[in-house]
């Protein structure tokens, strides 16, 4: 296996877990319980979310190393830190630098949360969405081949970025449908108790 087909297999192996991590945190933020709901067992889920967290970050940073030891294209180090002058796809891969520097801001600030307020913390972890968009952006419009080709849409690895894309979307849409619903049912429960306090 080539060092350029191994950078591809561990960059999509990032982005899988960054996508798991995003639908975990989803989960957490509507307080998802997995006792009461599917799958009616005790999972903590929490765990799973920091663990693929982790992952994803290591997955990331390891993707753009294997790239050093390619024969097939000549990256140096600064290549891949800052990516704007690399030899091949300089834009695509900054992309991916990004992504690369948000997951590990991401990380870094959930490891130290006990020392930040939550306002701030919950501001800074919204950044893992901004670092999935970077991702997948730099996944879907790279040529794995690193030979400037023209993006296919329907080649396999471009699916499952897309479909991962899907995923996160829906998932957003539905915590943020699922937010809006419970701040209804409590200004619909403050306003009852309001009248029945009143009569």
């Amino acid at each position: 296996m080539r060092a350029i087909d191994l950078s591809n297999e561990v960059g999509l192996a990032a982005c899988y877990l960054l996508t798991l991590n995003l639908l975990l945190g989803v989960l957490l933020g509507v307080r998802y319980n997995p006792w009461t709901h599917w799958p009616h067992r005790r999972v903590n889920y929490f765990r799973i979310h920091n663990w693929t967290g982790y992952c994803a970050l290591a997955a990331s940073a390891l993707h753009p190393i294997v790239v050093l030891f390619s024969g097939d294209v000549h990256f140096r180090i600064r290549d891949i830190t800052v990516p704007l002058w690399s030899p091949q796809q300089p834009v695509v891969n900054t992309l991916g630098a990004l992504g690369l520097y948000a997951t590990a801001l991401v990380v870094a600030t959930s490891y130290w949360r006990a020392r930040m307020t939550r306002r701030a913390w919950k501001r800074l972890h919204y950044t893992a969405y901004a670092a999935a968009i970077l991702f997948y952006l730099h996944g879907l419009l790279s040529d794995p081949t690193v030979n400037n080709r023209a993006v296919d849409w329907l080649d396999a690895e471009k699916v499952s970025v897309e479909a991962c894309v899907l995923l996160v979307a829906a998932a957003a849409v539905w915590r943020v449908r699922t937010a809006l619903a419970h701040r209804r049912a409590a200004a619909v429960s403050a306003l009852r108790e309001a009248a029945v306090s009143a009569s």
